[in-house]
């Protein structure tokens, strides 16, 4: 498809139908969700492959799910055991079509408990890296050798200790069946959609081309088009209101949304005093070339006045998600035929604070999503509630945004709120903001920002004693967090040589009156989660 200026608006509505007519109702994979915090992870790594694919609840109706004419099947992983009553199930004849079925962790536990097969609970428990044996270099394991040893991710507590009647074991760990194959059936143990799964790729590149015969006919282009469409058919005449928090998910919204929209979009920057360092000048300024007229709404004091006292991360997030709603509605007020509120929502966010299609379990309220109240008066549109970090990023380049902008550091709608653990005082952001800044000033000196997928300061509620010129502190301790990971969903921390950590360390207790201590965090994600609230 032909590439067309950022400038200009994105696509012509004679095209978006076309690609509606093309693509019909067939889907050329369905994944159904049996509550895997990955599920969606699983759908980015088949759209990055060119596969187009929609994700459906594992309840949903076998007629409407032979309707999408799905060329493949996908079944996600889950919490729940397959063993328990209530666990979520499919029955047998989704399985006897004749189409190839792929399934992960729950999936494949599943498709071996509905063949007949024997399942275990408790005696293989394997949770992070592990390394797997490869027994055939055919189907999944195409262009692997037999015997190799290959590194995989793994989260479960059941196995398979006993693959159905007539199927084939093709891999192993040390502990259990990792892999196996029953006529158009294939299952794995592993988890090739996460970042920490190398050979994840080709893994499902082998179900998607070699097995299923598909052809990669789906770009991130077609995104901007078919939301372009349904954006102005949906708003109408009314106008939007832009929520902008300086991150790279708002800001790119903001200029799709400027693009789309026109002089109908009114982005609105809630200066509410828990953003880094100088970022509501800088948004504004950046937004101001991109012809964005961006307004900056300074409500620091209101903000820390309803956060007084409050250090339940969940309270915190709730409140600043009211009083950005109530902030926003004033400011709407302003605003003739205002209806619509565009927020820049990903699905991490999503998936992470309820349910999404099938029986996930809740990691932690976001207030993009969480938050809201009941009564609000404003409709949402999320554009990119089903994207992760980095399509955001693709689609960005796409707009024609600078790396600078599109490669800063993912940040919290919450903002320091939930980087500042217990009371949150002014005192105590400007702490954590001159700390986060040297922070990630030194990274840039080091050229090491761009290894590093997020990286960030945490003020910690707890003071140590510490000795700086001959006399005796009692003062606060800053934690550093830095991560690699592709989209957020899984991460590992980053290695950082010794003399570029101690330097950091050494400019923060020596720049910043009030801290003596700084501590490093090697937690991987998971078990931890990334932000520390």
């Amino acid at each position: 498809m032909t590439s067309m200026s950022p400038k200009k608006h994105l696509i012509i509505a004679p095209m978006i139908k076309k690609v509606h007519m093309e693509r019909g109702s067939e889907v050329s994979v369905v994944i159904l969700d049996f509550g895997s915090q990955f599920t969606q992870l699983i759908a980015r790594a088949v759209r990055s492959l060119g596969v187009y694919c929609e994700i459906e609840p594992f309840s949903l109706d076998l007629q409407k799910l032979k309707a999408k004419n799905p060329k493949a099947i996908i079944l996600s992983g889950g919490p729940a055991s397959v063993k328990t009553r209530t666990a979520p199930k499919i029955g047998q004849t989704l399985l006897n079509w004749n189409l190839p079925v792929l399934g992960i962790c729950y999936g494949m536990q599943l498709i071996s408990f509905l063949k007949a097969g024997k399942l275990e609970s408790g005696k293989a428990r394997e949770y992070g890296a592990c390394e797997i044996e490869v027994l055939e270099n055919s189907g999944l394991f195409k262009g692997f050798k037999k015997g190799e040893k290959l590194p995989v991710w793994m989260s479960h507590g059941d196995s398979v200790g006993a693959i159905p009647s007539k199927g084939k074991i093709t891999a192993q760990s040390q502990k259990c069946v990792v892999a196996f194959q029953y006529e158009n059936l294939h299952a794995i143990q592993f988890h090739p959609e996460v970042a920490h799964t190398p050979i994840g790729e080709k893994v499902l590149s082998n179900f998607l081309f070699e097995i299923a015969g598909l052809t990669p006919n789906w770009k991130m282009e077609k995104f901007l088009e078919t939301h372009q469409n349904q954006i102005l058919d949906r708003v109408g005449n009314a106008q939007v209101v832009g929520g902008v928090s300086g991150g790279v998910d708002s800001t790119v919204l903001a200029v799709f949304l400027g693009k789309v929209l026109g002089k109908r979009f009114h982005p609105i920057l809630i200066d509410n005093g828990l953003l880094r360092k100088n970022e509501a000048q800088e948004v504004e300024k950046f937004l101001k070339k991109e012809g964005v007229n961006l307004k900056v709404v300074d409500a620091s004091h209101l903000f820390l006045k309803k956060l007084k006292g409050v250090s339940d991360p969940e309270k915190k997030r709730k409140i600043i998600g009211k009083t950005f709603i109530e902030v926003f509605e004033k400011e709407c007020k302003k605003i003739k035929q205002a209806k619509f509120l565009a927020q820049g929502t990903l699905y991490p966010d999503v998936i992470e604070s309820v349910s999404v299609r099938g029986p996930s379990h809740t990691i932690k309220t976001h207030h993009n999503v969480g938050g809201l109240p009941k009564n609000m008066k404003l409709e949402l549109i999320e554009p990119f509630r089903e994207l992760f970090k980095d399509e955001v990023r693709v689609l960005g380049r796409q707009l024609g945004i600078p790396s600078q902008v599109l490669e800063r550091h993912p940040f919290p709608g919450p903002g320091l709120a939930v980087r500042i653990l217990g009371n949150i005082t002014l005192d105590r952001l400007d702490l954590l903001r001159e700390a986060d800044a040297i922070f990630i000033e030194e990274l840039k000196n080091k050229s090491l920002y761009q290894e590093i997928w997020q990286a960030f300061a945490v003020l910690l509620p707890v003071q140590t004693v510490g000795v700086m010129g001959d006399a005796r502190t009692y003062e606060s301790v800053v934690s550093l967090r830095a991560v690699t990971s592709r989209d957020g969903m899984t991460a590992d921390w980053y290695g950082f040589e010794k003399n570029a950590l101690g330097r950091i360390a050494n400019r923060i207790i020596n720049e910043v009156p009030g801290i003596n201590r700084v501590v490093y965090d090697v937690s991987s994600k998971p078990p931890a989660t990334i932000e520390w609230e």
